[in-house]
């Protein structure tokens, strides 16, 4: 029924479209052709003598058959202004047919008519200059278009030309006063591409005025009236002479130390620099866009693309639930779960905000039917968990929800162990009752000798992960990695809120070093790890660069290009290391198939050992005394150590 319905307006619509023709171009191509007949049937005559009978026909008829087969190859209805090559192609196969047309249709009038037809090498040329012509008109039009739009006296002559051509096209005068001058790093398909963008956009506030290529193949040529150079030839008298202000460096493919040293060379020579590319931080698909160098970029080697098959394969069809899904690693383990077609994913947080972001983001990318549940419960509470289990019965379970901060957990002792160690032991235990296959506990670079609270509580949460492997049916394993670059309450956006506010930057240490990873990256290594896993293993992730805080803090102040901003020491906050513990450095350490995932031996304590330890903190916890809490967990982790003697350490060892 619909389709009888829509045939009316179907119909009228081809009509409508039919005569939506340029015609001021039908009329502008019928003179050229005139043109082209008036020379080579007109005035040509040397070697055949044509009344003029034969001439009116003849033009008559090559015109019908060319202007007719243009109109089939519906030329009057392309934008040329936007004219592609498709758009040229097109306009050549017209022209072609209809000159074959025309020598056809001339064999046969001539059994109807009586006249002279033209030689075959006349017709020829009679279309081939039409087409020439046509071609030409509107090239010269594309290009009065396009270069039009400065003050120049080239630019006055052709507004004047297309003016005659085209009275009604809106045209908007570049002018450069106000415009940023810019010079594009990498002449390649990017750099040309928007180049192009910022010739034909008027509302753009940047013109291009020259390129910088590596390739040899392209000095001293032009790619739309810009001229190219050498990066030898790129100095400062030269930016000077085409009054470069700002350089928009567009090699997509570079790698962060060249993007480092092009940063630093241009803003050398006065430069403000931007980058055209994806932004880093992508965990969804992005679009090449124009904008301000990130922190990121200095800092940082290649982002990892961590998506083997196996990994997809391991996660699909499976019912995950994720705690602490509105987290920072949270929220993109749900994303980069979202990739790999699982059946269903539940995730699960305490604080809604977080979690709600995560449904939408997820909705909004893969459609409404996308399996995800939200549940609202906090980890610590065994009956609401117990409903959650009930409800889904997960296949595996990703234990991300604990309190982080290590400044705040120091005071707040009570609540990190209740949530983090006893919490941590309710989601194990209800694994256990419901024949959950596996479960996935993330850890932290902190848990390695911890000096704090938090760090004290997550290695007691893996130990009791790995008792529970050894001893009961559910698979555990835990992955190990250090700070997640961009994730809530990390460095970055701290010292971005402080240069913003004009300073100072506080360091609580000037000789505090971390290592860093994106958010997107370590999510990939703790799923591919989670595959990996059999049972009881440590999984260590290999964080890459050390990072010196106070680098990190000047680079970001000059990408900011504010002035005068202090760094100011502020000493060590409760239980800060000033070297994180390189993960990767013990010989205990095991290669797994992938290279920045590593194995660490742990021997598992047995059931009664473990119980043993929970009972000391239990206790402790119920006296709500956070020094009874703190001294409780000295007793239940060997390797808390008092960061005083890690910090001396360290020292004594850079000393030496």
């Amino acid at each position: 029924g619909m389709r009888g319905e829509n045939a009316v307006p179907d119909k009228k619509l081809e009509i409508k479209r039919f005569f939506t023709v340029r015609w001021k171009l039908v009329i502008y191509d019928i003179l050229l052709y005139v043109f082209s007949a008036l020379v080579l049937v007109v005035m040509y005559r040397e070697y055949q003598a044509l009344s003029w009978k034969d001439i009116l026909i003849n033009s008559s008829l090559a015109c019908v058959c060319i202007i007719f087969s243009r109109f089939m190859g519906n030329i009057y209805r392309q934008v040329w202004r936007y004219g592609g090559v498709e758009c040229y192609i097109r306009l050549l196969l017209s022209d072609a047919f209809g000159g074959m047309l025309y020598l056809c249709l001339s064999h046969i009038l001539i059994y109807v008519v009586d006249f002279t037809r033209l030689t075959f090498a006349r017709s020829v040329a009679l279309v081939l200059l039409n087409t020439v012509m046509a071609v030409g008109i509107r090239l010269v039009y594309r290009y009065c278009y396009k270069c039009a739009n400065n003050y120049s006296l080239r630019g006055k002559i052709l507004h004047a030309l297309l003016r005659v051509f085209a009275p009604d096209v809106e045209l908007h005068q570049l002018d450069e006063t106000n415009k940023i001058k810019v010079a594009i790093i990498g002449a390649g398909s990017s750099g040309v591409s928007l180049a192009e963008e910022l010739l034909n956009n008027n509302n753009t506030s940047y013109v291009p005025k020259c390129f910088v290529d590596q390739s040899d193949v392209k000095f001293g040529r032009d790619i739309y009236g810009i001229p190219v150079f050498s990066a030898e030839q790129a100095s400062v008298e030269l930016f000077k002479k085409y009054e470069i202000q700002e350089v928009i460096i567009a090699l997509p493919n570079t790698g962060p130390d060249n993007k480092k040293h092009l940063y630093n060379r241009y803003r050398a020579m006065g430069c403000k620099v931007k980058l055209y590319d994806y932004p880093t931080m992508q965990s969804m698909g992005g679009k090449r866009k124009l904008r301000e160098f990130n922190i990121e970029d200095l800092l940082f080697r290649e982002p990892i693309e961590i998506s083997d098959a196996k990994t997809k394969n391991y996660y699909k069809d499976k019912v995950v639930l994720i705690t602490g899904g509105g987290g920072s690693i949270g929220s993109e383990l749900c994303r980069q779960l979202a990739k790999m077609n699982p059946r269903q994913i539940i995730v699960l947080d305490v604080y809604e905000n977080g979690v709600y972001d995560v449904q939408q983001d997820l909705k909004f990318h893969y459609g409404k039917d996308f399996d995800i549940r939200v549940e609202i419960a906090s980890i610590t509470n065994k009956n609401a968990m117990a409903r959650v289990f009930e409800t889904y019965h997960p296949d595996i379970v990703i234990n991300a929800a604990a309190h982080k901060h290590v400044p705040l957990m120091e005071h707040n002792c009570v609540e990190a162990v209740e949530n983090n160690v006893f919490g941590t032991k309710t989601v194990l235990d209800l694994c256990l009752e419901y024949n959950v296959k596996r479960f996935m506990m993330v850890s932290t670079d902190k848990a390695v000798n911890p000096t704090n609270v938090m760090g004290a509580t997550k290695r007691m949460c893996e130990m009791l992960a790995l008792s529970y492997a050894a001893n009961t049916d559910v698979k555990c394993s835990c992955t190990r990695f250090g700070n997640v670059l961009g994730s809530a309450g990390s460095v970055i956006p701290l010292f971005k809120k402080q240069i913003e506010a004009g300073g100072p930057i506080t360091i609580t240490d000037k000789r505090i070093i971390r290592y860093f990873m994106t958010i997107p990256e370590a999510s990939q290594l703790v799923l591919q790890s989670g595959a990996l896993a059999r049972d009881g293993e440590l999984f260590v992730l290999d964080m890459g660069q050390q990072v010196k805080i106070l680098e990190l803090a000047e680079n970001m102040i000059e990408l900011s290009g504010a002035k005068n901003i202090e760094i100011v020491e502020t000493g060590l906050r409760p239980g800060e290391k000033l070297y994180e513990e390189l993960l990767i450095k013990s010989e205990t350490l095991t290669k797994t198939e992938n290279e920045l995932i590593f194995v660490e031996k742990d021997e598992p304590l047995s059931l009664e050992e473990v119980n043993a330890k929970l009972d000391i903190l239990r206790d402790a916890c119920e006296t709500g005394s956070d020094d009874t809490v703190r001294e409780a967990l000295r007793k239940a982790v060997p390797t808390f150590k008092r960061p005083e003697e890690v910090n001396k350490e360290a020292l004594k060892e850079t000393m030496q």
